[in-house]
Protein backbone atom coordinates (compact mmCIF):
# COMPACT_ATOMS: atom_id res chain seq x y z
CA UNK A 1 0.00 0.00 0.00
CA UNK A 2 1.52 3.31 -1.09
CA UNK A 3 1.35 6.56 0.85
CA UNK A 4 -0.16 9.18 -1.43
CA UNK A 5 1.24 12.68 -1.75
CA UNK A 6 -2.12 14.22 -0.86
CA UNK A 7 -2.39 12.19 2.35
CA UNK A 8 1.17 13.11 3.29
CA UNK A 9 0.43 16.81 2.72
CA UNK A 10 -2.67 16.56 4.93
CA UNK A 11 -0.76 14.89 7.75
CA UNK A 12 2.09 17.40 7.58
CA UNK A 13 0.00 20.50 6.90
CA UNK A 14 0.72 23.68 8.83
CA UNK A 15 -2.49 23.28 10.83
CA UNK A 16 -1.63 19.70 11.82
CA UNK A 17 -0.69 19.27 15.46
CA UNK A 18 3.10 19.13 15.99
CA UNK A 19 2.71 15.78 17.76
CA UNK A 20 1.14 14.37 14.60
CA UNK A 21 3.85 15.85 12.39
CA UNK A 22 6.56 14.44 14.65
CA UNK A 23 5.07 10.94 14.49
CA UNK A 24 4.49 11.06 10.75
CA UNK A 25 8.04 12.19 10.06
CA UNK A 26 9.69 9.60 12.32
CA UNK A 27 7.31 6.62 12.45
CA UNK A 28 5.81 6.73 8.95
CA UNK A 29 8.43 8.44 6.78
CA UNK A 30 11.43 7.19 8.76
CA UNK A 31 13.19 10.54 9.11
CA UNK A 32 16.07 10.64 11.65
CA UNK A 33 15.85 12.75 14.79
CA UNK A 34 18.42 15.23 13.44
CA UNK A 35 16.30 15.94 10.36
CA UNK A 36 15.43 19.68 10.37
CA UNK A 37 11.68 19.05 10.01
CA UNK A 38 11.77 16.53 12.86
CA UNK A 39 13.71 18.96 15.05
CA UNK A 40 11.17 21.72 14.36
CA UNK A 41 8.19 19.51 15.16
CA UNK A 42 9.83 18.18 18.31
CA UNK A 43 10.56 21.71 19.50
CA UNK A 44 6.91 22.69 19.01
CA UNK A 45 5.47 19.75 20.98
CA UNK A 46 4.38 21.17 24.32
CA UNK A 47 4.58 24.74 23.03
CA UNK A 48 1.76 24.58 20.48
CA UNK A 49 -1.30 22.46 19.85
CA UNK A 50 -2.89 19.72 21.93
CA UNK A 51 -0.05 19.20 24.41
CA UNK A 52 0.31 22.94 25.04
CA UNK A 53 -3.42 23.24 25.71
CA UNK A 54 -3.27 20.41 28.26
CA UNK A 55 -0.20 21.84 29.96
CA UNK A 56 -1.84 25.27 30.20
CA UNK A 57 -4.58 23.78 32.42
CA UNK A 58 -2.13 22.40 34.97
CA UNK A 59 -2.25 23.70 38.55
CA UNK A 60 0.92 25.10 40.18
CA UNK A 61 1.49 21.99 42.31
CA UNK A 62 1.53 19.78 39.23
CA UNK A 63 -2.00 18.37 39.17
CA UNK A 64 -4.92 18.85 36.81
CA UNK A 65 -8.56 19.69 37.54
CA UNK A 66 -8.67 18.97 41.29
CA UNK A 67 -7.73 21.40 44.08
CA UNK A 68 -5.88 18.68 46.01
CA UNK A 69 -3.25 16.08 45.19
CA UNK A 70 -4.46 13.01 47.05
CA UNK A 71 -4.41 9.54 45.51
CA UNK A 72 -8.06 9.74 44.54
CA UNK A 73 -7.85 13.31 43.26
CA UNK A 74 -5.06 12.51 40.81
CA UNK A 75 -7.20 9.72 39.34
CA UNK A 76 -10.66 11.31 39.35
CA UNK A 77 -12.57 12.77 37.67
CA UNK A 78 -12.10 10.48 34.72
CA UNK A 79 -10.76 11.26 32.09
CA UNK A 80 -9.47 14.78 32.70
CA UNK A 81 -7.51 14.60 35.96
CA UNK A 82 -3.78 14.10 36.39
CA UNK A 83 -3.41 10.40 35.58
CA UNK A 84 -5.22 10.80 32.27
CA UNK A 85 -3.51 14.04 31.27
CA UNK A 86 -0.11 12.45 31.81
CA UNK A 87 -1.03 9.42 29.70
CA UNK A 88 -2.02 11.67 26.80
CA UNK A 89 1.05 13.90 27.15
CA UNK A 90 3.28 10.82 27.04
CA UNK A 91 1.59 9.67 23.84
CA UNK A 92 1.91 13.15 22.33
CA UNK A 93 5.66 13.02 22.72
CA UNK A 94 6.19 15.70 25.36
CA UNK A 95 9.59 15.21 26.91
CA UNK A 96 9.82 14.19 30.54
CA UNK A 97 12.34 16.98 31.05
CA UNK A 98 9.65 19.60 30.39
CA UNK A 99 9.35 21.48 33.72
CA UNK A 100 5.58 21.00 33.96
CA UNK A 101 5.77 17.31 33.09
CA UNK A 102 8.68 16.78 35.48
CA UNK A 103 6.68 18.34 38.31
CA UNK A 104 3.64 16.19 37.50
CA UNK A 105 5.59 12.93 37.23
CA UNK A 106 7.33 13.62 40.54
CA UNK A 107 3.94 14.18 42.14
CA UNK A 108 2.48 11.06 40.52
CA UNK A 109 5.33 8.79 41.60
CA UNK A 110 5.29 10.11 45.18
CA UNK A 111 1.54 9.73 45.47
CA UNK A 112 1.24 6.25 43.97
CA UNK A 113 4.44 4.69 45.35
CA UNK A 114 3.54 1.17 46.49
CA UNK A 115 5.66 -1.24 48.53
CA UNK A 116 5.02 -4.32 46.40
CA UNK A 117 3.65 -2.98 43.11
CA UNK A 118 6.06 -0.06 42.79
CA UNK A 119 3.29 2.14 41.41
CA UNK A 120 -0.14 1.09 42.56
CA UNK A 121 -3.72 2.12 42.90
CA UNK A 122 -5.33 -0.25 45.37
CA UNK A 123 -2.29 -2.53 45.46
CA UNK A 124 -1.49 -2.83 41.79
CA UNK A 125 -3.84 -3.30 38.82
CA UNK A 126 -2.66 -3.97 35.28
CA UNK A 127 -4.92 -1.22 33.92
CA UNK A 128 -3.25 1.32 36.20
CA UNK A 129 0.24 -0.01 36.90
CA UNK A 130 0.81 -1.09 33.30
CA UNK A 131 -0.25 2.32 32.03
CA UNK A 132 2.01 3.98 34.59
CA UNK A 133 5.05 1.99 33.43
CA UNK A 134 4.27 2.84 29.81
CA UNK A 135 4.01 6.58 30.35
CA UNK A 136 6.99 6.73 32.71
CA UNK A 137 9.13 4.87 30.18
CA UNK A 138 8.09 7.40 27.52
CA UNK A 139 8.96 10.24 29.89
CA UNK A 140 12.45 8.81 30.46
CA UNK A 141 11.77 7.59 34.00
CA UNK A 142 12.38 3.89 33.37
CA UNK A 143 15.41 3.82 35.70
CA UNK A 144 13.42 5.13 38.67
CA UNK A 145 13.34 2.33 41.31
CA UNK A 146 9.55 2.66 41.63
CA UNK A 147 9.11 2.19 37.88
CA UNK A 148 11.48 -0.79 37.88
CA UNK A 149 9.53 -2.38 40.73
CA UNK A 150 6.27 -1.72 38.86
CA UNK A 151 7.73 -3.36 35.74
CA UNK A 152 8.60 -6.47 37.77
CA UNK A 153 5.05 -6.45 39.18
CA UNK A 154 3.63 -6.42 35.64
CA UNK A 155 5.66 -9.53 34.84
CA UNK A 156 4.49 -11.27 38.02
CA UNK A 157 0.86 -10.37 37.35
CA UNK A 158 0.78 -12.21 34.02
CA UNK A 159 -1.64 -15.15 34.01
CA UNK A 160 -0.74 -18.71 33.06
CA UNK A 161 -2.41 -18.25 29.68
CA UNK A 162 -0.16 -15.26 28.89
CA UNK A 163 -2.73 -12.53 29.41
CA UNK A 164 -3.59 -10.12 32.20
CA UNK A 165 -6.82 -9.12 33.92
CA UNK A 166 -7.61 -5.96 35.87
CA UNK A 167 -10.04 -7.85 38.09
CA UNK A 168 -9.62 -11.13 40.02
CA UNK A 169 -9.42 -13.92 37.46
CA UNK A 170 -7.40 -17.03 36.70
CA UNK A 171 -7.36 -16.16 33.01
CA UNK A 172 -6.39 -13.15 30.96
CA UNK A 173 -8.53 -10.92 28.76
CA UNK A 174 -7.73 -8.86 25.68
CA UNK A 175 -8.80 -5.87 27.77
CA UNK A 176 -5.72 -6.39 29.96
CA UNK A 177 -3.43 -4.96 27.27
CA UNK A 178 -1.49 -2.46 29.36
CA UNK A 179 1.30 -4.90 30.21
CA UNK A 180 2.14 -5.48 26.55
CA UNK A 181 1.94 -1.75 25.81
CA UNK A 182 4.32 -1.08 28.70
CA UNK A 183 6.81 -3.58 27.28
CA UNK A 184 6.49 -1.96 23.84
CA UNK A 185 7.54 1.40 25.33
CA UNK A 186 10.81 -0.13 26.56
CA UNK A 187 13.73 -0.55 24.18
CA UNK A 188 15.05 -4.10 23.62
CA UNK A 189 18.29 -3.17 25.33
CA UNK A 190 16.39 -2.35 28.55
CA UNK A 191 14.31 -5.55 28.67
CA UNK A 192 15.31 -8.24 31.12
CA UNK A 193 15.07 -11.95 30.21
CA UNK A 194 11.92 -12.08 32.35
CA UNK A 195 10.36 -9.26 30.33
CA UNK A 196 11.32 -10.96 27.06
CA UNK A 197 9.69 -14.17 28.23
CA UNK A 198 6.53 -12.29 29.28
CA UNK A 199 6.42 -10.60 25.85
CA UNK A 200 6.62 -13.95 24.06
CA UNK A 201 3.83 -15.43 26.19
CA UNK A 202 1.71 -12.32 25.81
CA UNK A 203 2.22 -12.29 22.04
CA UNK A 204 0.90 -15.85 21.79
CA UNK A 205 -2.09 -14.86 23.92
CA UNK A 206 -3.05 -12.05 21.54
CA UNK A 207 -2.08 -13.68 18.26
CA UNK A 208 -3.85 -16.95 19.01
CA UNK A 209 -7.02 -14.91 19.53
CA UNK A 210 -6.56 -12.88 16.36
CA UNK A 211 -6.45 -9.73 18.54
CA UNK A 212 -10.27 -9.67 18.59
CA UNK A 213 -11.63 -13.12 19.41
CA UNK A 214 -12.90 -13.50 22.95
CA UNK A 215 -16.22 -14.81 24.12
CA UNK A 216 -19.08 -16.22 22.10
CA UNK A 217 -19.97 -13.07 20.21
CA UNK A 218 -17.85 -10.25 18.72
CA UNK A 219 -17.52 -7.22 20.97
CA UNK A 220 -18.34 -4.24 18.75
CA UNK A 221 -16.29 -1.53 20.58
CA UNK A 222 -13.09 -3.50 19.97
CA UNK A 223 -13.63 -3.13 16.21
CA UNK A 224 -13.90 0.68 16.46
CA UNK A 225 -10.98 3.09 16.66
CA UNK A 226 -10.52 5.49 19.58
CA UNK A 227 -8.20 8.06 21.08
CA UNK A 228 -7.47 8.57 23.93
CA UNK A 229 -7.80 4.89 24.79
CA UNK A 230 -7.34 5.29 28.58
CA UNK A 231 -7.61 1.66 29.78
CA UNK A 232 -9.86 0.44 26.95
CA UNK A 233 -8.83 -1.97 24.21
CA UNK A 234 -9.51 -1.96 20.48
CA UNK A 235 -8.09 -3.38 17.25
CA UNK A 236 -5.63 -0.53 16.70
CA UNK A 237 -4.42 -0.70 20.30
CA UNK A 238 -3.53 -4.36 19.85
CA UNK A 239 -1.93 -3.86 16.45
CA UNK A 240 0.10 -0.95 17.76
CA UNK A 241 1.85 -2.78 20.57
CA UNK A 242 2.14 -6.07 18.67
CA UNK A 243 3.88 -4.47 15.70
CA UNK A 244 6.02 -2.31 18.01
CA UNK A 245 7.17 -5.53 19.69
CA UNK A 246 8.18 -7.02 16.35
CA UNK A 247 5.24 -9.30 15.51
CA UNK A 248 3.99 -7.42 12.46
CA UNK A 249 4.97 -10.20 10.06
CA UNK A 250 3.58 -13.09 12.09
CA UNK A 251 1.00 -14.92 9.97
CA UNK A 252 -1.50 -14.87 12.85
CA UNK A 253 -1.71 -11.06 12.74
CA UNK A 254 -2.61 -10.85 9.05
CA UNK A 255 -6.43 -10.97 9.45
CA UNK A 256 -6.30 -8.08 11.94
CA UNK A 257 -4.09 -6.07 9.58
CA UNK A 258 -6.46 -6.71 6.68
CA UNK A 259 -9.36 -5.59 8.84
CA UNK A 260 -7.57 -2.35 9.65
CA UNK A 261 -6.81 -1.75 5.98
CA UNK A 262 -10.47 -2.32 5.11
CA UNK A 263 -11.45 0.50 7.50
CA UNK A 264 -9.52 3.04 5.47
CA UNK A 265 -11.36 5.92 3.78
CA UNK A 266 -11.10 6.44 0.03
CA UNK A 267 -8.62 9.29 0.54
CA UNK A 268 -6.33 7.03 2.56
CA UNK A 269 -7.28 8.33 6.00
CA UNK A 270 -8.96 6.59 8.92
CA UNK A 271 -11.74 7.97 11.10
CA UNK A 272 -11.82 8.46 14.83
CA UNK A 273 -14.88 6.26 15.41
CA UNK A 274 -15.80 7.03 19.02
CA UNK A 275 -14.65 8.66 22.23
CA UNK A 276 -14.56 6.57 25.36
CA UNK A 277 -16.44 5.23 27.14
CA UNK A 278 -17.61 3.18 24.18
CA UNK A 279 -19.03 0.07 25.79
CA UNK A 280 -22.00 -2.18 25.16
CA UNK A 281 -22.29 -3.61 28.65
CA UNK A 282 -25.40 -2.15 30.33
CA UNK A 283 -24.17 -3.21 33.75
CA UNK A 284 -20.90 -1.25 33.48
CA UNK A 285 -20.72 0.92 36.63
CA UNK A 286 -19.92 4.45 35.45
CA UNK A 287 -19.15 6.86 38.29
CA UNK A 288 -20.73 10.28 38.23
CA UNK A 289 -17.38 12.05 38.24
CA UNK A 290 -16.77 11.23 34.60
CA UNK A 291 -15.93 13.43 31.61
CA UNK A 292 -15.28 12.17 28.10
CA UNK A 293 -12.13 13.68 26.59
CA UNK A 294 -10.99 13.90 22.99
CA UNK A 295 -8.49 15.70 20.78
CA UNK A 296 -10.45 15.31 17.54
CA UNK A 297 -14.07 14.99 16.45
CA UNK A 298 -15.45 11.43 16.37
CA UNK A 299 -16.93 10.25 13.09
CA UNK A 300 -14.49 12.29 10.99
CA UNK A 301 -11.06 11.61 9.48
CA UNK A 302 -8.44 11.75 12.21
CA UNK A 303 -4.82 12.67 11.76
CA UNK A 304 -3.90 10.87 14.98
CA UNK A 305 -5.69 7.62 14.12
CA UNK A 306 -4.38 7.76 10.55
CA UNK A 307 -0.82 8.20 11.81
CA UNK A 308 -1.20 5.28 14.22
CA UNK A 309 -2.62 3.05 11.48
CA UNK A 310 0.14 3.97 9.03
CA UNK A 311 2.77 3.34 11.71
CA UNK A 312 1.33 -0.12 12.27
CA UNK A 313 1.33 -0.93 8.55
CA UNK A 314 4.88 0.34 8.10
CA UNK A 315 6.15 -1.88 10.93
CA UNK A 316 4.29 -4.81 9.39
CA UNK A 317 5.90 -4.19 5.99
CA UNK A 318 2.60 -3.27 4.36
CA UNK A 319 3.42 0.36 3.61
Amino acid sequence: MALSASLTRWLLARDADPSVRLRVLTEVLGRPMDDPAVARARKEVGRKGWAAEILARQHPRGQWETPGTSLGELYRPKYISTNWCLLVLADLGVRGSHPRVNKATDLFLRTYAHRSAGIGYGGGEICFTGNAVRMMAKFGRLRDPRVQKALRWVVRAQKRDGGWHCFPSKTGTLDGWEGMAAFAAIGPEDRSPEVDEAIARGADFYLDRGLLQEGRAPYAPWARLHYPVHYYYDLLVGLDFMTALGYGRDRRIRPALRRLEAMRNRDGSWNLDRLHPDVQLPEYPFPRSFYSFGLEVPGLPSRWITTSALSVLRRAGRL
